[in-house]
């Protein structure tokens, strides 16, 4: 056995090698231990849009602001029914045919992406949260079903453009009702030209074959409330149509000065006088109403 300089054992050539092949093969695991694996693509955020649904809009209008919003699937069919709201239970009568006056308007914060549904569900939940035991009360007080009340707010809701004429439209409905009256609302006619053509808004003035049309939403030729709700109302329908104003009025028009507030009468004749006025002041603007000059 040989010695090596300062007399300890000699490894030879090929015991170092070895030992140096060894040292690197521990270095080695080291690394690729310690090392940061593959890194993965990093995941796309979803990009949130606040969807806003307006008071008023029908299914048909929300069903186009859904689409745009980059929505998918349907909201028309996901719209049609739900395990979280039976319209039966608010008196609505079996074999309504979808959850019109309940899918609230409000601003939703939805992903870019998910199915339509998830929009109705958090309406139907919006609702829910809104409409409870005192306006189920209240429609008891007034002798309505909570659906009927429902139906009201929605026609006050695409009648009314002011918070002041809210609760005297409310009274004129309900005043019309205990008479017997045909409550005369185009804006039904307009909801049943609507439906029957599958468009989400009909903007032509009403002709006198529509004014005839044979719809159960036409009240101007039944008597009653029409069969659903004609849009989405918001609380502040609801309220109206809950707390009508006491008056004893029957008629409304327009106001001739561009505005949006309604004037009110009692009777057919003042009625004219004030449709008269009406009339006249959009044929001085060329068929338009005149500009809104304040109050």
């Amino acid at each position: 056995m040989s010695h090596g300089a300062e007399g300890g054992p000699s490894l030879g050539r090929a015991g170092a090698v070895a030992l140096l092949i060894g040292a690197l093969g521990v270095l080695g695991l080291a690394w690729a231990l310690l090392r940061p694996g593959p890194q993965s693509p990093p995941r796309a955020i979803p990009r949130v849009v606040k969807l806003v649904i307006p008071e008023g809009e029908t299914r048909l209008q929300i069903a186009r602001i859904a689409t745009a919003d980059g929505l998918t699937g349907s909201y028309l069919a996901a719209s049609k029914r739900s395990s979280l709201l039976n319209p039966t239970r608010y008196g609505a009568p079996r074999g309504t045919p979808d959850l019109e006056g309940f899918l609230f308007p409000a601003t939703y914060d939805m992903n870019v992406g998910v199915p339509a549904r998830r929009l109705v569900t958090e309406q139907l939940l919006a609702f829910r949260e809104r409409f409870g035991p005192s306006d189920r009360r209240r429609a008891r007080e007034l002798h309505v079903t909570p659906y009927q009340l429902l139906t009201i707010a929605s026609m006050i809701e695409r009648e009314a453009q002011t918070a002041h004429d809210r609760p005297l439209i409310a009274a004129v409905i309900y005043n019309r009702l205990r008479l017997g009256m045909p409550l005369g609302i185009d804006a039904t006619i307009y909801y049943a030209l609507e439906l029957a053509k599958g468009i989400a808004t009909y903007t032509q003035e009403l002709d006198s074959a529509q004014l005839r049309i044979d719809s159960p939403y036409n009240t101007r030729t039944h008597a009653g409330l029409p069969p659903t709700p004609i849009s989405n109302p918001g609380l502040a329908s609801i309220e109206a149509a809950a707390h009508p104003a006491r008056v004893p009025y029957l008629y409304y028009v327009l106001a001739p000065d561009g505005c949006g507030e309604h004037v009110f009468s009692r009777t057919f004749a003042q009625f004219e006088r004030n449709a008269a006025a009406y009339r006249a002041a959009l044929a001085k603007h060329g068929g338009h109403p005149p500009a809104c000059k304040g109050k």
